[in-house]
């Protein structure tokens, strides 16, 4: 395969190991410039242009990490591929925090090195072809109901303006609650596929079995139950996106069978013989580490490769807790109108808590707090006591009586008044209620036979 003679520094204190990289290299037509140590890498970048860095993490004088360092603090931004020991891809995991793009294992599979070299080279490719791109959409790039000005989220918003125009495949990476969906939906509708079908399926809610007819379809009398043909996902979501959400919890067998499509847009429905061609851009989202599934083997070091053409990287709301008052603004603005309420804001106490709250299940926690303190509120301003009970600090009670008791109320009466009117307003459904009241089922559940609700 030829390439416009792209230069590459293979950074490596091990002669015959970075002679064997820059042999292998060559024959794929790269440039090479050697260097032995991690502090040559900088004296050298100075001197020419140079397209990526391949750079081992365990050298004399100054390790990758160290190095990768110095080259982000000198303002360096060449894309960075680092290789390390299989025992030790946590060094690499930590690498990448300081801005390496990828990493490989040693031994190095050369063809995974090439794979690797190559998206790096697309990607930067990517980036510099969509620079004028990026100016013009400004405001035109509809980010939907993604909220944030936190620098986390610019960086999120950088990277979906730079890929939403490509069909590349992306993976998405958070928490759960962090909005994962709402991202995918971003990418599909600022893409050329906008027109076309958007496709979502949840991974994780079907049985593995149900979840292979979903995604590739079957034929009638395919398994006890098919009364008819159907279409698969794969097949609906052809000339558009299919979202796959919680991939993570796929069996092999079926990931086998993902990569086949992402390699060769081909599929055959469960019980034919018939290939099927589709187009698909695919969407993949998860909260596990796929890095650590790869490693135990329940995850497909191939297919992560395919999936992980451009990762984004969705950060908890308790490490962009600037984030928070927007967010809590914006479900009150939301909720306040279809509730039909007229509130204005939030107390000062009320706002202190939830900025300090560690918020574990994420955005999703958020908007449920909010909905059911507008839903609870009877005032035009959102007090502590509209809160759920785990904001609450424990002394509580009697920090805040004269704000939250005027009624003498006691913090258990008013636990138990608030899950009451939930449960009223849900009709007694107790899992939208915990939903609502921002608990688990169960803990819902003992609070109503404490009470005796």
């Amino acid at each position: 395969m030829k390439h416009q003679m792209k230069k590459i520094i293979v950074v490596d204190d091990d002669t015959a190991h970075r002679t064997m990289l820059k042999v292998n290299l060559i024959e794929a037509g790269y440039g090479i410039v050697e260097a032995e140590d991690g502090d040559q890498v900088l004296p050298i970048l100075t001197e020419q242009s140079v397209d990526l860095i391949l750079m081992d993490l365990k050298m004399v004088r100054m390790g990758g990490i160290e190095a990768i360092r110095l080259l982000r603090e000198k303002g360096r931004v060449e894309p960075i591929i680092v290789i390390t020991a299989f025992s030790s891809v946590e060094s690499a995991v930590e690498a990448m925090k300081y801005g390496a793009m990828d990493y490989i294992t040693k031994p190095v599979d050369i063809e995974a090195l090439k794979l690797k070299v190559s998206q790096a080279f697309n990607f930067e490719a990517l980036r510099e072809e969509n620079q004028e791109l990026r100016k013009r959409l400004g405001e035109h790039f509809d980010f939907g109901n993604i909220i944030g000005r936190s620098a986390a989220m610019k960086k999120v918003f950088e990277t979906l303006a730079l890929v939403a125009p490509s069909d590349a495949t992306v993976l998405i990476n958070g928490e759960s609650g962090t909005g994962k969906e709402l991202i995918a939906n971003a990418l599909h509708h600022n893409s050329s596929r906008k027109k076309g079908p958007f496709i979502k399926v949840n991974c994780a809610a079907l049985h593995e079995n149900l979840l292979e007819s979903e995604l590739f379809g079957h034929e009638k009398g395919a398994f006890t139950g098919a009364d008819n043909r159907r279409s698969g996902r794969f097949e609906l979501a052809s000339g558009g996106t299919l979202f796959l959400d919680e991939i993570g919890d796929m069996s092999l067998q079926t990931q086998a069978k993902i990569l086949r499509v992402l390699q060769e847009g081909e599929l055959e429905r469960l019980g034919s013989g018939t290939t099927i061609s589709v187009d698909v851009r695919l969407v993949a989202a998860t909260h596990k580490n796929l890095n650590a599934m790869v490693e135990e083997g329940n995850f497909r070091q191939d297919l992560f490769f395919r999936l992980s053409v451009v990762p984004i990287e969705l950060p908890p709301l308790r490490e962009r807790t600037e984030d928070v008052p927007v967010l809590t603004d914006f479900f009150l603005r939301r909720y306040s109108k279809k509730n039909k309420k007229d509130i204005r804001g939030f107390h000062p106490q009320a706002l202190m808590l939830l900025a300090r709250y560690s918020w574990p299940g994420n955005i999703r926690e958020l908007e449920n707090s909010i909905e059911r303190a507008v839903i609870l509120c009877l005032g035009e301003q959102i007090t502590p006591k509209e809160l759920p009970p785990q904001m609450l600090p424990e002394d509580y009670q009697t920090v805040a009586a004269p704000m939250i008791s005027p009624g003498g109320l006691t913090l258990k009466d008013m636990e138990c008044e608030t899950i009451r009117a939930t449960l009223n307003r849900t009709d007694g459904n107790k899992s939208h209620a915990a939903k609502l009241l921002g608990i688990a089922r169960q803990t819902l559940l003992n609070k109503i036979k404490e009470y005796n609700l």
